[in-house]
């Protein structure tokens, strides 16, 4: 039996984080983000010391990044495969890499779309932007403009894929996690 491949996703700072750590303290398999460690690792490289929103400054070849930060995601996708889990959460997912190139305007060749067309999740959940709990922080670089921006990005980029993304309201951490589990209970 494999587990059902569940993405929460959604732009910097819209509560993602927290809603897939409080599923994990619920005994829910859960894949984190890796983004930010390579962002962190990425800037302590870097020789920029200005505030920018892309953390591709701070690397020598951002094209190799990306493919990493697939190859990342890709890693975490098939570690779903032998599962017994009914589901398996990841914060952020493969199309998540081709949102942010097309939000960087950044090329990407065939085989970024074909990894993200090979590797279909079973539900996305999208975290809408939301002012009131944006924080930005030495990882989160993006101001809440850009957090929208992206948003519409992450929007577009599933939806190429096939993806209906289901917009988890607006609400406290508790109540997202009880909103994210009820509905794949009636799916």
């Amino acid at each position: 039996m494999n587990s059902k491949r569940i993405v929460i996703t959604g732009a910097p700072g819209t509560g993602k984080t927290k809603v897939v750590e409080g599923l994990e303290a619920k005994g829910y398999r859960c894949f984190h983000e890796i983004i930010r460690s390579m962002t962190a690792q990425a800037k302590n490289n870097g020789t920029t010391k200005k505030q920018v929103s892309n953390p591709l400054v701070f690397v020598d070849d951002p094209f190799e990044f990306n493919r990493q930060l697939l190859a990342g995601r890709i890693k975490h996708f098939r570690a779903a495969d032998n599962s017994t889990e009914t589901f398996s959460f990841f914060d952020r997912g493969i199309p998540d890499v081709l949102a942010y190139m097309d939000y960087f305007k950044q090329d990407y060749g065939i085989d970024f779309e074909n990894a993200t067309a090979a590797h279909q999740y079973d539900a996305l959940f999208i975290m809408p932007p939301w002012k009131a709990i944006y924080v930005s922080d030495n990882e989160r670089l993006e101001t809440f403009e850009e957090a929208e921006a992206l948003h519409s990005h992450l929007m577009e980029a599933y939806q190429r894929f096939g993806y209906q993304p289901i917009i988890v309201p607006k609400t406290s951490i508790e109540q997202r996690i009880s909103f994210i589990l009820n509905t794949l209970n009636s799916i």
